[in-house]
């Protein structure tokens, strides 16, 4: 099977394209800014692998002869600063971008997994379910959100798709290969670092009243589980559509601290900091992935629970 991956020097889809090359699949062209291939940890290993500047993938597409398609592509590229507020970039990066892959995808009858986010659903208030009739009513907080929530929408309109495709809502995703991402890195990655420095780690105090400090939840998915869930895709062709990626099940910030204390061996320790005002607006206090369309697609695969995962990359992070 040939695949194309893009954002292929990103954090989840290196990841991903690691596992197909010890699954042994090595048919993989490579999508991303060229830039990326000298200063990212995560391109290891995948340098001899053949790669398209992103800027310059449709022309390499339109050149394709039939006989030379892509039988999948997975399409992962995207800028995913949440601090981002540049719509006319965001709009062009996530959401145009991926319209001319669709298009494509159609024209050429080839199966198209696209990432979306779980940033779409906004603060909550009205669940966190994928089935379709439901996407249009959730109010994203951010650009980011506003312009994988906007590709969504689209993606339900269109009447001439790919003969396969999937939408796949990330929810927090952690784990290894993750260090270029700066302050868009999970908590894990961040309070290894600073425990580490300082002995203690550092958590935003809750602004919201029923909800006290440290009990703000998130559903935390090992970056494993999201490269599984990536796969079933396109390896068992589950029904077209838009689905959720994480665990099910929303954790505490004060449970994922008390994995990585434990995780390095040493007494927890925090140390609560008022959250900065220019983040409050679109801070999510609650996340959870309504898992029961992809369970029903056939994907029955236990999920990394935090204790775990934490434990797995903190031995990573130590190497």
């Amino acid at each position: 099977m040939s695949l194309l991956v893009t954002g292929a020097y990103g954090f989840i889809a290196s990841r991903l394209v690691q596992t197909l090359l010890d699954k042994g699949q090595k048919d993989l062209i490579l999508v991303d800014d060229p830039q990326y291939r000298s200063n990212r940890d995560c391109v290891k290993g995948l340098e001899s692998l053949p790669f398209i500047d992103r800027d310059k993938l449709f022309d390499h597409l339109d050149k394709l002869g039939a006989g030379e398609l892509p039988n999948a592509i997975i399409h992962l590229g995207a800028c995913t600063d949440t601090g981002n507020h540049d719509e006319i970039y965001m709009w062009k990066m996530n959401t145009d971008y991926t319209k001319k892959l669709w298009q494509w995808c159609a024209e050429k009858k080839v199966p198209l997994l696209y990432a979306s986010s779980g940033a779409t659903y906004g603060r909550g208030e009205e669940g966190y379910s994928d089935a379709h009739q439901d996407i249009p009513k959730y109010k994203p907080l951010n650009v980011y959100g506003k312009s994988k929530h906007e590709f969504d929408l689209w993606a339900l309109q269109q009447k001439t798709t790919p003969p396969h495709w999937w939408g796949l809502k990330f929810f927090n995703v952690y784990g290894p290969d993750e260090n270029h991402k700066g302050r868009m890195a999970s908590p894990v990655f961040h309070g290894f670092h600073e425990i580490n420095k300082t002995g203690k780690q550092t958590l935003f105090r809750s602004h919201k009243e029923g909800i006290a400090d440290g009990e703000q939840k998130r559903d935390f998915v090992f970056v494993d589980d999201i490269v599984k869930l990536c796969l079933f895709c396109v390896d068992k062709n589950p029904p077209s559509g838009i689905y959720n990626c994480g665990t099910g099940q929303a954790r505490t910030f004060l449970d994922v601290s008390k994995a990585l204390f434990k995780a390095v061996g040493k007494e927890q320790k925090i140390e609560w900091v008022d959250t900065p005002e220019k983040f409050r607006a679109g801070y999510q206090y609650f996340t959870q992935a309504d898992m029961g369309k992809m369970k029903k697609a056939g994907y029955n695969e236990p999920f990394i629970p935090i204790e775990e995962g934490v434990a797995r990359y903190v031995k990573w992070l130590k190497k």
